[in-house]
């Protein structure tokens, strides 16, 4: 299956999920057939922040009508924050989107996970994953939103962690699992890679990028159908 990615936020992000997929993809024993086009990440935190879902969702829909006339048969989205407008871009666009934030809570079920932590952007913290974990208990550092999405922020940007960056973010997640009483912490933005690869932090990490990808992979190696993984089109 030909799969279309919306990339660019940011690009360490988008490399990553590129990398990924393909290998994912071809342990399948399948031939990868994917298309990347480029949004723009400033637009993007700009919309966030200001919680223009419509804006964001017409600029995804063009990307989108891009990715169909390049034969695309379905979508995603490579950006847990750029999910804020899933919903107003699924009733614009003209091909199936393959959510990131929906199979996850399937998956925290499936590894025993009542409570987890979240890292990511402040809305995703914020909102405690769009609210649409139905079975799984998610927590956040509600006194750290600000100072961590900020970090974030800067960090998708710039394609790359500082030190002080990822000293910030893996004592975000031993907070997370000492005080909240998290069981897991999720890598709920998808350029958090950059400060845990390579370091681990001595406790439970999910990265919900993972879970994205082996999705993907096995719907274009044929193993599940885009009806029943995929919204709209």
């Amino acid at each position: 299956m030909h799969i279309g990615l919306i990339g660019g936020i940011g690009v360490a992000a988008t490399l990553v999920y590129y990398q990924r997929l393909v290998a994912e993809i071809e342990a399948r024993g399948a031939q990868p057939d994917i298309t990347i086009v480029h949004a723009d990440v400033h637009e993007l935190i700009r919309n966030n922040l200001a919680d223009e879902r419509g804006a964001q969702a017409r600029i995804y829909a063009r990307l989108l009508d891009r990715l169909a006339a390049a034969g695309a048969e379905c979508a995603a989205i490579t950006s847990l924050g750029g999910h804020f407008c899933f919903d107003e871009t699924v009733s614009l666009s003209p091909l199936p989107l393959v959510s990131a934030v929906d199979p996850l809570d399937a998956h925290f079920v499936a590894e025993g996970l009542g409570t987890v932590g979240l890292l990511g952007t402040r809305v995703v913290m914020r909102t405690k994953l769009y609210g649409q974990l139905k079975q799984t208990r998610a927590v956040a550092l509600e006194d750290e939103i600000d100072r961590l999405g900020q970090s974030y922020q800067e960090m998708a940007v710039a394609g790359q962690c500082s030190p002080h960056q990822r000293d910030l973010f893996l004592e975000a997640g031993r907070r997370l699992i000492q005080q909240e009483g998290a069981e897991a912490v999720v890598l709920a933005g998808t350029d958090l890679n950059l400060a845990f690869d390579g370091h681990p932090p001595g406790y439970r990490v999910v990265d919900a990028l993972d879970v994205h990808v082996d999705l993907l992979a096995r719907l274009a190696a044929g193993e599940v159908e885009l009806t029943d993984v995929a919204r709209g089109g």
